[in-house]
């Protein structure tokens, strides 16, 4: 009996979370309020309590339902064992976009945070904490970027900072257009070679390169 009400109660917060990604989608993280997310559910306000503190604690949720899959790849990567590192970044890369080009799910958690939360400074935990995880992604894309030196994969005077910077900016920016405007083109198929273009940048570009590194 113990069991069945541990697995309805998991059952429900994920309704509450099926229904949280698609009120936020449509309306946006300011303009949704729990009872939005109840009645979208078939539940009670009182429900949503029962799991959730409040509206911003159900945002989380939402978003960590989501990153935790990917940050454990994105750890993966940056394991200094790891006897291929940048093979095993580009792999993740290559997945990372046709993840988004394929997964729904995956697809309204990122417009949310791309186009649908409003950094005003008026949840500033919530934007703090999204600080932190942006943080911890570039800690471990740098220690990838170490590790693939290391290996003789990079070149040595690769400038790790700069380069790091550059792929927030090249991956962000994909998502944040095909997630736009997903006509433009098809993101799945063309993956590969928009990694690839990173990656050759990565070992080609002299704009990547510390100026000396003696």
């Amino acid at each position: 009996m113990a069991r069945k009400t541990k697995e309805d109660a998991i059952a429900t917060r994920n309704i509450l979370l099926d229904s949280a990604e698609q009120i936020f989608f449509d309306k946006g993280y300011s303009q949704t309020t729990l009872m939005d997310v109840a009645t979208h559910a078939g539940m009670t306000r009182g429900a949503i309590y029962w799991h959730f503190k409040n509206k911003m604690e159900l945002f989380e949720a939402m978003i960590e339902r989501v990153h935790l899959p990917l940050e454990s790849l994105v750890e993966a990567c940056a394991d200094e064992n790891e006897p291929d590192p940048l093979g095993k970044f580009r792999e993740f890369s290559i997945e990372f976009l046709q993840q988004i080009a394929s997964d729904r799910r995956i697809q309204q958690v990122f417009s949310v945070m791309m186009h649908k939360f409003e950094y005003n400074g008026q949840v500033t935990q919530l934007e703090e904490k999204q600080l932190l995880s942006f943080q911890e992604v570039t800690s471990r894309i740098e220690r990838t970027f170490n590790n693939a030196i290391k290996r003789g994969q990079l070149p040595v005077n690769l400038d790790i900072k700069k380069a790091a910077f550059a792929k927030h900016a090249f991956f962000s920016g994909i998502m944040n257009n095909w997630l736009f405007h997903p006509q433009t083109y098809d993101l799945a198929k063309n993956a590969e070679s928009l990694v690839d273009s990173y990656f050759f940048m990565l070992s080609n570009s002299p704009h990547l390169r510390l100026a000396d590194i003696n």
